[in-house]
């Protein structure tokens, strides 16, 4: 059974908001994604992700299932 998500309230400068969303739009995420995508990766990149963290969605649409 999947664990539900988190929510948190996060406040950003207009500016830094307003350049996450194109950066979001350039890979094909939503703006919560790409700062999802930016925390985990900064999370390894320190050593401090953890092993049992489950794996992203990929960008853009998802794929139809073939049936």
């Amino acid at each position: 059974m999947p664990t539900e998500r988190k929510k948190i309230l996060l406040r950003l400068d207009p500016v830094v908001h307003d350049a996450l969303a194109r950066w979001a739009s350039d890979e094909l995420r939503s703006t919560n994604a790409q700062i999802e995508f930016l925390l985990r990766r900064a999370l390894a990149d320190a050593g401090r992700l953890p092993g049992e963290v489950g794996k992203m969605r990929r960008p853009g649409r998802p794929r139809k299932e073939e049936t």
